[in-house]
């Protein structure tokens, strides 16, 4: 009689598990059912990770500017025109060396970096450095600016980068002129492109990525 009695509450205990087993999974539903309405999308359990595209929104670096740059603009106004980004980067123009009338135009020395702490890594943007233990403590660069005429409006403007860099070993400092990167004349033919035609080419171009159908 005793096994009888626990027989039948072990049943009762089993079929009271699984009831509450069951409401768990009918609450569940309704929860999922009740987000369906709301949002109109139907949410998932055990979802896998998603993969995320991290290559939209990259910034795109842009390769330097064609050297010579054709533009098409009459020669004097191109003339006018790199006068006023010199005066704008702050570069004195050299009248003794500079042949306006023929379309040349070169500056001063522009001194871009001083102090032993910035002047390597400056000088390793508009130079290339020799392998040398030289203590750089200035750089500086010369630009001379030839426009060259195609025709009545189009013409090659090109431009060249004397770049310095000052060194001393104790003793004595010396300037010694290193090959140019092509930075100076980039940055500069940049602001020219700018003032003529007012395209910012330097503005941030975005990578957007290839749809996958």
């Amino acid at each position: 009689m005793e096994r009888n009695i626990i027989s039948i509450f072990a049943v009762l205990i089993f079929a009271s598990a699984v009831f509450a087993q069951k409401g768990v999974d009918t609450q569940t539903k309704k929860i999922q059912d009740e987000g369906v309405k709301s949002t109109g999308t139907p949410q998932r359990s055990n979802e896998p990770n998603r993969s995320f595209d991290f290559g939209k929104g990259k910034t795109k670096t842009r390769t330097q500017l064609a050297n010579p740059y054709r533009m098409n603009s009459r020669r004097d106004i191109l003339i006018e025109n790199v006068l006023n980004v010199f005066a704008e980067q702050k570069l004195i123009v050299n009248d003794a060396a500079s042949r306006k009338s023929d379309g040349i135009v070169v500056t001063e020395p522009y001194v871009f970096a001083k102090g032993a702490v910035i002047t390597r890594n400056e000088l390793n943007r508009y130079a290339i450095l020799p392998n040398s233990d030289a203590s750089w403590t200035r750089g500086r660069y010369t630009l001379t600016v030839e426009i060259q005429s195609i025709d009545g409006m189009q013409n090659n403007v090109s431009v060249t980068a004397k770049v310095e860099g000052r060194s001393e070993n104790g003793l004595l400092s010396e300037w010694t002129t290193l090959q140019s990167t092509g930075a100076a004349e980039d940055e500069f033919l940049a602001k020219l492109v700018e003032m003529v035609t007012g395209k910012n080419v330097d503005a941030p171009q975005v990578i957007e990525p290839d749809n996958q159908k």
